[in-house]
C-alpha cells in the first residue's frame, strides 16, 4: 500500500508535463485514472518501440510517465461522457489537466462547475503560462512547450559553452520541473483539506518554474546588475568546478574547499600550485591558466584512473553514458531500473524507477501503462459495458 493510496486522482493530462506529474501519485499509490481523449494520448504512437509498433500498444515515451495507471477514453462533446466524467468527479479527490486556459470551460467543465459537484475537489492545472485566476496576463492561452519555457526562462541563456549559442539542457526540464513542482502543490492542498476541509485551485506555469530554477541567475541580476550568460560546465564562484577531457571520455571536478583543492594539487604532484594559489579568490582570478594545468593532467589519464586517483579526497565522477548506467550496481540496487510488461511482445523493457524512497510506503512503478480504454468496466461499472454493448448492437 502507498502513502497515497487514499487518493483518487483524475488525469486529464497529456503529452509530458501533466503524466509526469500523476506518474509521481501514482508511484505513491494514488489511484490515478487517465481519462483520454477519443484516440488516446498524443504521445501513445512516440517511438521508440522494442519491435513492431503496428504491434505494441505505445511506446517508450508514454509506458515512462503513464506506468500505473489506468485508462478510459471520454469524448466531452458527447453528453454521456461528460455524465460519466462528472460523476467521477462526485467521488474524485484530485483533478489534473494541461490544457490552454479556457479549454476545459469549453465544455463546461471548469474549476467552478466541478467544483460545485465536489466542493472538497483539488483541481491542478499545468499551463505554459498559469492559469488567468491566480495572475491573468496576456501570454495566456498561447501554447507552451518545454522549448519555449526554457528560452523565455533563462535556461538556454545560461546554457552551453561561453563562445557558442544558448543551448537547451537534454531533459525536458520545462516539462519535467514543473510537473515536479505541481505535484508538491498538489500534496499541500490535500494537507490543507485534512485540516480544514477546503478544496483548492493549484496552478503551475511553466515559464513560473524555469525562473524559479534558474534562482541564481535572478538574485545574481538582482544584485550585481549584470546579465549572467554560458559559462559552459564551470561555475561562477568555484574552481576547479568543471568537466575535463582524458584519454577516454570526460570527468568532472567539484573542489569546492580549500582542502579539495590541496588534494588535487597533490594527485598532479604540483604542490606549488596550492601554495602559489591558497585561496579562492585567487584560484578564480587565474581559472584560466589553472584549467589548463588540470586539463593538461587529465589528457593523460583513463577516466577510471582519474576518478580512482581522487575519489574519496575529491568529489569526482565521470561523465556516464545510458549504456554505463545500465551497468552501474549502485543503480541496480537503488532499484532506479524497473522491468515492465511491453504490450505486443513477449518481452519486459526498463523503466526509470522512483527516486524518492520511504521505509514503510515505498514508492515504485506499479505496473506498466494501461491500454486505451482499457479500465472502463473497473472505473465505470459493469452496468455502464453492458449498456454500451447493448446500444452498440441495437446501432
Amino acid at each position: 500500500m502507498g502513502a497515497l493510496s487514499n487518493l483518487r486522482v483524475l488525469d486529464l493530462t497529456q503529452v509530458l508535463a501533466g503524466p509526469y506529474c500523476t506518474m509521481l501519485l501514482a508511484d505513491m499509490g494514488a489511484d490515478v485514472v487517465k481519462i483520454e481523449r477519443p484516440g488516446g494520448d498524443l504521445i501513445r504512437s512516440n517511438p521508440p518501440f522494442v519491435d513492431d509498433p503496428e504491434k505494441e500498444a505505445y511506446g517508450g515515451y508514454f509506458q515512462s510517465v503513464n506506468r500505473g495507471k489506468r485508462s478510459i477514453e471520454l469524448d466531452f462533446n458527447d453528453d454521456e461522457d461528460r455524465a460519466d466524467f462528472l460523476s467521477l468527479v462526485e467521488e474524485a479527490d484530485i483533478v489534473v489537466e494541461n490544457y490552454r486556459a479556457g479549454t476545459m470551460e469549453k465544455y463546461d467543465l471548469g474549476y467552478e462547475t466541478l467544483t460545485e459537484y465536489n466542493p472538497q475537489l483539488i483541481y491542478s492545472s499545468i499551463r505554459g503560462f498559469g492559469d488567468p485566476r491566480t495572475g491573468e496576463t496576456d501570454r495566456q492561452g498561447q501554447p507552451s512547450f518545454d522549448l519555449i519555457a526554457q528560452a523565455l526562462g533563462g535556461v538556454m541563456e545560461t546554457t552551453g559553452q561561453e563562445d557558442g549559442p544558448p543551448t537547451k539542457v537534454g531533459p525536458g526540464i520545462g516539462d519535467l520541473f514543473t510537473a515536479t513542482l505541481n505535484c508538491i502543490g498538489i500534496l499541500a492542498a490535500v494537507n490543507h483539506r485534512e485540516q480544514t476541509g477546503e478544496g483548492q485551485y493549484v496552478d503551475t506555469g511553466m515559464y513560473d518554474s524555469m525562473l524559479s530554477l534558474t534562482e541564481r541567475a535572478i538574485y545574481q541580476q538582482s544584485y550585481t546588475g549584470e546579465a549572467p550568460s554560458r559559462r559552459g560546465n564551470s561555475h561562477p564562484t568555484l574552481f576547479p568546478y568543471d568537466a575535463f577531457e582524458t584519454a577516454d571520455g570526460h570527468t568532472v571536478i567539484a573542489a569546492f574547499g580549500t582542502n579539495h583543492w590541496n588534494e588535487v594539487c597533490d594527485a598532479m604532484g604540483r604542490e606549488d600550485l596550492a601554495e602559489e594559489y591558497p585561496t579562492a579568490a585567487e584560484r578564480l582570478e587565474n581559472r584560466e591558466s589553472l584549467r589548463e594545468e588540470i586539463a593538461d593532467w587529465a589528457s593523460g589519464l583513463t577516466n577510471d584512473e582519474l576518478v580512482g586517483t581522487l575519489e574519496g579526497r575529491v568529489p569526482v565522477a565521470p561523465v556516464q553514458t545510458t549504456e554505463e548506467i545500465f551497468e552501474d550496481p549502485h543503480v541496480e540496487t537503488r532499484e532506479m531500473l524497473v522491468p515492465v510488461e511491453q504490450p505486443g511482445t513477449d518481452e519486459e523493457v526498463e523503466i526509470a524507477g522512483s527516486p524518492i524512497k520511504m521505509t514503510e510506503t515505498p514508492p515504485q512503478p506499479r505496473g506498466r501503462a494501461p491500454l486505451l480504454d482499457e479500465h472502463r468496466e473497473e472505473v465505470l461499472g459493469s452496468d455502464k459495458e453492458t449498456t454500451d454493448v447493448e446500444q452498440a448492437a441495437d446501432d
